[in-house]
């Protein structure tokens, strides 16, 4: 049976990163975002990712969406097999949190939270619905910021830790019908949402922030979803992954 990914946020970053490690062991990738703005990116993954890749406009915060979305992608490839949800996004503004504003919060809560829970639900009931062969699997790629906190971006660290417990929660209760829930914690990993604060970062890490010494990348990511979503780890579900190069462990 064709092994089938859906991965929001797919077009760029890691989520793209994902698709690519996926494509690479014989998966066809469904790719969900919003286009506005993205239109070239979106072409860009389209023609590195080759016939295996289809991409499906999607807002995140438009719940009742959803079933369409996977109407789709079955459509397009047959059942999802592994569902990725990896779409976020930042702060609007780094600031003082004493100066946040409830637009951004609220944008935070809506995508990376409320959006996200909706869509990993109608995934999971589709799965629950399809056969379970191959393995069915669903990853949540939070952040070191669901544990690490940055005052200037609580909003988005609140809504990672949220997530978190979100992945926990679908863990516990997919784990009786056989369907891995993970959750990966990248660190400083270099996307479009970094670009920013590279500088920053550069001397950070420069100055031993991250004991591996270098920027993460989306390959590295990709490279631990791939044994994760082919069950060489079903045992293992519900377990929190940090992809950080060594960022989260506490140090003196």
């Amino acid at each position: 049976m064709t092994r089938v990914a859906l991965i929001t946020g797919g077009q760029q970053g890691i989520g793209l990163g994902i698709a690519r490690a996926l494509v690479d062991a014989g998966w066809r990738v469904a790719l969900a975002a919003e286009l506005e703005g993205a239109a070239e990116t979106v072409r860009a993954a389209l023609a590195e990712l080759g016939e295996a890749a289809s991409y499906h406009q999607h807002d995140l915060r438009q719940i009742e969406d959803g079933s369409g979305l996977i109407d789709a992608v079955e459509q397009a490839h047959g059942p999802i097999t592994t569902f990725v949800s990896n779409a976020g996004v930042p702060a609007m503004q780094r600031g003082d949190l004493l100066e946040m504003t409830p637009e951004s919060f609220d944008r935070c809560m809506d995508v990376n939270l409320r959006g996200a829970f909706f869509l990993v639900q109608e995934a999971a009931r589709r799965m629950l619905r399809a056969s379970s062969d191959p393995y069915r699997s669903i990853h949540f790629v939070t952040s070191v910021s669901a544990s690490m906190i940055s005052t200037d971006r609580a909003e988005y660290c609140i809504s990672k830790a949220g997530a978190s417990m979100m992945a926990q929660s679908f863990a516990a209760r997919l784990a009786p019908e056989g369907i891995g829930v993970f959750e990966l914690r990248p660190g400083i990993i270099a996307t479009p949402m970094t670009a920013p604060v590279a500088e920053r970062y550069d001397d950070r890490i420069a100055g031993g922030l991250v004991p591996a010494g270098r920027w993460g990348q989306p390959a590295d990511i990709g490279t631990v979803v791939v044994p994760l979503a082919e069950g060489r780890f079903d045992f293992a579900t519900g377990a929190v992954i940090p992809v950080d190069g060594g960022l989260s462990i506490h140090r003196l």
